[in-house]
Parts: structure tokens; sequence; C-alpha cells
């Protein structure tokens, strides 16, 4: 579960940083430049499997430690007990669940586009022509709106998600734990903003 959220984690830093592009001013020629390298790379392709698997597994195993969990205690406590762990950690297979149906919609707006599952829109010339469709995409209020509040959410997920990860590792150690924290909430913050920038330029600004 940790290693699979880890490698996530890190796809999501590589995602955001291609995704920023989009709001270069220059009509997406930097974005498309960056789009044809990945498409073309075959240690890219690779890696796209990887993504794929490393999505099921995360997935797969969140079920089923959700399913383990409820069965060790059908019946909850009386009274919460108190713990150090975060409010939003009690949640996180709900913030999951979310970002699961966000994830299709996401991969229904371009992914299935490249595949030929869906339609070509937006005025784009072939599948992986990703600029335009997210001009056309990003116009539409409630997709905006969908797409901020499940940014919202990825950030919440991310920030218990990173020191868990640590914690799942062994590396939790009373001295380090703080700055693993702080590192976490940072990581989530700035995730969670860089994403939730692109739709609100191209709805507001662009």
């Amino acid at each position: 579960m940790a290693a699979a959220g880890a490698f996530l984690m890190l796809f999501l830093v590589s995602h955001l940083a291609t995704n920023l592009l989009l709001i270069k001013p220059d009509g997406g020629e930097s974005f498309n430049k960056a789009v044809e390298f990945l498409l073309t790379n075959p240690a890219v392709k690779i890696a796209e499997y990887i993504l794929f698997a490393g999505f099921i597994i995360h997935i797969i195993i969140g079920i089923v430690l959700e399913i383990h969990n409820r069965r060790s205690r059908p019946v909850g406590y009386y009274v919460s007990p108190k713990s150090g762990t975060s409010h939003f950690s009690k949640f996180m297979i709900h913030s999951g669940i979310i970002i699961f149906i966000f994830l299709l919609l996401h991969l229904y707006h371009f992914f299935f586009v490249k595949l030929g599952l869906v339609p070509l829109y937006g005025g784009a010339a072939d599948g992986t022509d990703f600029y335009p469709m997210v001009v056309h995409t990003f116009k539409i209020p409630w997709v905006v709106v969908v797409y901020v509040v499940s940014f919202l959410f990825l950030g919440f997920h991310l920030k218990h998600a990173f020191q868990s990860a640590f914690q799942s590792f062994g590396l939790n150690h009373d001295k380090y734990m703080p700055a693993i924290k702080v590192a976490g909430t940072i990581y989530a913050i700035v995730i969670a903003v860089g994403f939730t920038i692109i739709p609100l330029y191209f709805y507001f600004i662009f």
C-alpha cells in the first residue's frame, strides 16, 4: 500500500510539472512539446503500464484494508479514543472513493479520447491534441467545480498518505516525524493548489 502510494505521489509531481505548462502563455506550444516527448518515449510507455498497475494495487489494497479494519471492530467505540493521528485519516477510504470517481472523469476527458473510446471534441486535430480539449473542458462550470473540489480532497488524502508512507516504511522516528508532517503538508498543498490553478486559469482568465 505504502510503496504503491509513494510511486503515485512521485507521479503526481511529474504530472503537475507537465500540466503547468498549459498556463504558459504560448498557445500550448510548450505543453504540446512535452506531450509529444511523453508519447514518443518508449520508457514512458512502460511507465504508463506501471502507473496503472500502481493505481490498481493501491485501490485494491486500500479496499481490503478497510474491510479488514471494519471486520476487526464491527461495533465502534462508545467514546472515540484519543489518538495522535489526524482527524482526516479516519476518512481515507471516503476521500479515496471520491478521488477514484474523479479519476474516471479525468480519464474520460482525455485518456479515453486518446484511445479512441470517446469522440474528439474542442476542435482537437487528433486524440493526442490535448490543449484544445483542455480549453474546452475548463470552460464548463460544473466540470471546473468538480475538478477543484476533487483536488481539495486529493490534498487532504495526500497530507495523511505522505506521513503514513514513512510510518509504513518504519521511518517514523520521534525526532524526524514533525519535519515529515510539515513536508507532507507542504507537498499536499503544492499538489492540490498546483492542479487547481489550471482549471481556474482557463475558466476565469484564458
